[in-house]
């Protein structure tokens, strides 16, 4: 028997779930004169603590949390109380009103104070401790909130969440409706988070045909975009069309390959695709930007291998021998040659593992260049990588955004071919992390005379970006190499040393289990075949056998994850080592947006580079405070406090866990690696090589034996869909 409709009307209490991808909310309802607090559950575009709703839907029994009433329809009324209002404004609606304006302007104007602050809001300046400033902020932001409402109920209408309402907003202004009923696959391009899918659920509300070349199109450069995302810089005809269609077939309507194809054509011939066909049965399809900076990229390289330096090379050999005698050092046959060759080649590439040398033989190299009176410019990926290259030399070291010196206003690098750095030498070093484009805006700013030096772990993972650059230049053979593969004594005392390179020659490490006395700086901690029984051996490590190692848990372990999703990915692993390291005090301010609880504190992590704010993608820093009235949340990099709107806040993650990829560039005095094979997809040798080389004093790896072996045995990483290494042999430049 169907359950008749209900209604109800009340004030939000408070919420207890709300998540931001579908909406669904769990929130307390106080119905007037009701005794108890009534649960309500259904999906809610958007829902504050204060808000008073008038609710539409059927009484259920939840078999644990008991009388639940499910929403199907709801809407907005103004609050009807004095503690309704001020709940309302408080509850963070308002840019500029937090909890303690909202009581005071609520207290001057009563029950008035909605009626006021739309119609009147000047006499705001009455309220004690409201001043111009603030008045001004309060009325643009409530204008603001009202557009914005409407942004939110017209993508309720239409099936989607409004996370992104806000930012929706701000990207289009007063154009958001017409932009989102004109192009709705226009927010797949603009606006960070939003992809295809969701503008494809959008597009089918306001009425776009599947069948419309236009949703064809956006189909198609999705399938591109997401092949970037996994590394790639294009995409066989084959596989493109088979991933499009997978991606655009609904179960009403099913793409054809004659379609895609034709669209292909058509997107071709107005050079929004750029096909290479390398034979009739091989045709590369391309994103014009991809195509064009790979080419580029080449081009820049092969200027560099015809642009070596003449030198004495008596000369350098003199010194090399002088250098090493005053400072009681000996280089190895490798290390020798790598310091010889840096003299005078254009273009040259450093790698190797851990413990072989590869600081001791830069730091020398740059002795070298300085005694050869060259000016010499250094630069990472990231800051931490920076700081630790600096700190080896002696010498300023900046990451490679600030080296080339990005421009907010051009949306780009100040530094390029008219404009070229001023070093004779440039080291670049965690070259493995260099993608496509970075490597691109690097090679386009040095000059052709200006020597470069290019230092990574090849064994590493490749870049998160797409490309595959280091192994790609090392792979076309025309390049100056120097590959360090003795590792020292004093390196060799390391088991996480010992270890690593055991993994990368796919021998199984045999990892001393972990006691209350260790004797090793790498552990073993079988954690069995359960993920769950990881979750809770990492609590265990987080709360008594690191602290009695000595070590600060808050401040010096890194939790690192195969993958974000499952019981020991990141995300429900954030959770639990923040509940441990971080967790909820009374005076200890917090917010809440989706399932993700931001708190003072909180290690996080920028998840997109953020060129306005100078943050990039992988950017670990701090919470240091939290505005609930200026709606503004600080993060502290470093020394270098950065402001955030709560608007931005998709922006970045927690960083109590993180993905090995993203761990790149960084060291940790501590690194717990669980692996299990729930991450069976994703381990690899060089992922379990690079979360362990992650570890400066103390690596604790758990998880299930099979696990640990699956790892060593999957040495063939995935293939990245590059042409760079092709295009420097070739001369396949433009």
């Amino acid at each position: 028997m169907e359950k008749s409709t209900d209604y109800l009307t009340g004030v939000i209490e408070r919420i207890t779930f709300h998540s931001e991808e579908t909406g669904y909310t769990v929130a307390r309802l106080q119905i007037p004169r009701a005794k108890e607090l009534t649960t309500v559950v259904g999906n809610f575009a958007n829902i504050q603590a204060g808000q008073t709703l008038k609710l539409q839907g059927i009484w259920k029994e939840h078999p644990k949390y008991g009388s639940q009433f499910q929403v199907s329809q709801y809407h907005e009324t103004k609050p009807a109380t004095l503690t309704g209002i001020e709940k309302y404004l408080g509850s963070g609606l308002i840019k500029g009103v937090g909890p303690v304006t909202a009581k005071r302007i609520v207290a001057h104007f009563g029950l008035e104070t909605l009626e006021i602050i739309e119609g009147e809001s000047d006499r705001l300046i009455e309220v004690p401790g409201i001043g111009k400033k603030r008045v001004r902020m309060i009325q643009s932001a409530w204008a603001e909130q009202k557009a914005i409402k409407e942004v939110m109920l017209f993508l309720q209408g239409h099936g989607v969440s409004t996370t992104y309402a806000v930012k929706i907003y701000k990207q289009y202004g007063d154009d958001a409706i017409r932009v989102v009923t004109d192009n709705p696959y226009q927010l797949a391009d603009d606006i960070f988070g939003i992809g295809f899918l969701t503008a494809d659920k959008i597009a089918q509300q306001v009425g776009i045909a599947p069948t419309s070349k236009f949703r064809y199109r956006a189909g198609i450069l999705h399938t591109l975009g997401e092949a970037a995302e996994q590394g790639h810089c294009h995409l066989p005809q084959p596989e493109l069309v088979k991933e499009a269609i997978a991606k655009l077939s609904t179960e009403e309507f099913e793409a054809t390959v004659e379609t895609v194809l034709a669209i292909v054509g058509e997107m071709v011939a107005a050079q929004d695709l750029i096909e290479e066909v390398l034979s009739v049965e091989e045709i590369l399809l391309f994103k014009p930007t991809f195509y064009h900076t790979e080419c580029k990229l080449a081009s820049y390289v092969t200027q560099k291998l015809a642009n070596g330096q003449m030198v004495d090379t008596a000369r350098v050999k003199s010194w090399i021998s002088r250098y090493t005698a005053k400072k009681a050092l000996e280089l190895s046959q490798q290390q020798y040659n790598a310091v010889f060759l840096a003299a005078s080649a254009g273009l040259m590439i450093l790698t190797g593992g851990p413990g072989t040398g590869k600081t001791f033989t830069t730091r020398t190299i740059v002795a070298l260049w300085k005694a050869m009176g060259k000016k010499i410019g250094l630069a990472a990926p990231t800051g931490r990588a920076a700081q630790r290259l600096g700190e080896m030399t002696g010498l300023e070291a900046k990451t490679l955004h600030r080296l080339l010196e990005f421009d907010p206003n051009t949306m780009g690098f100040k530094r390029n071919e008219d404009n070229p750095l001023p070093f004779d030498a440039v080291i670049v070093d965690e070259a493995s992390m260099l993608d496509l484009f970075l490597a691109h805006s690097l090679l386009k700013a040095i000059s052709p005379k200006t020597q470069l030096l290019l230092v990574g772990d090849i064994d590493q993972l490749p870049s998160v970006g797409p490309g595959n650059v280091l192994r790609d230049l090392i792979a076309s053979q025309q390049i100056t190499v120097v590959r360090l593969n003795q590792v020292f004594r004093q390196a060799a005392a390391s088991a996480i040393i010992r270890h690593a390179h055991q993994i990368n020659h796919g021998q199984y490490p045999q990892v001393e289990t972990i006691s209350d006395q260790p004797q090793s700086d790498c552990l073993w901690h079988n954690g069995g075949t359960e993920p769950e029984h990881g979750v809770q051996l990492i609590g265990e490590l987080l709360t008594d056998f690191i602290p009695k190692q000595g070590f600060n848990p808050r401040q010096d372990v890194q939790v690192l994850c195969p993958m974000q999703r499952g019981v020991i990915g990141t995300r429900n692993l954030n959770a639990v080592v923040q509940s441990i390291l971080n967790p909820p005090q009374e005076n200890k301010p917090q917010l809440q947006r989706g399932t993700t609880i931001f708190r003072l504190g909180d290690r996080v992590m920028q998840l997109k580079n953020d060129y306005i704010r100078e943050v990039f993608n992988g950017d670990q820093g701090t919470i240091t405070a939290i505005d609930k009235e200026e709606q503004i949340l600080t993060i502290t990099y470093g020394d270098r406090p950065v402001d955030y709107d709560f608007a931005d806040l998709n922006e970045i993650g927690l960083a109590w866990a993180i993905s090995i990829h993203k761990s790149q560039g960084s060291e940790y005095p501590v690194v717990i690696l669980p692996l299990y094979m729930q991450h069976f997809l994703l381990l690899s040798r060089n992922l379990f090589y690079t979360g362990l080389t992650r570890a400066k004093r103390l690596a604790l790896v758990i998880g299930s034996s099979k696990a640990l072996g699956y790892a060593v045995r999957q040495q063939q990483e995935r293939q990245r869909y590059t042409r760079l290494q092709e295009r420097i042999k070739g001369g396949d430049l433009i």
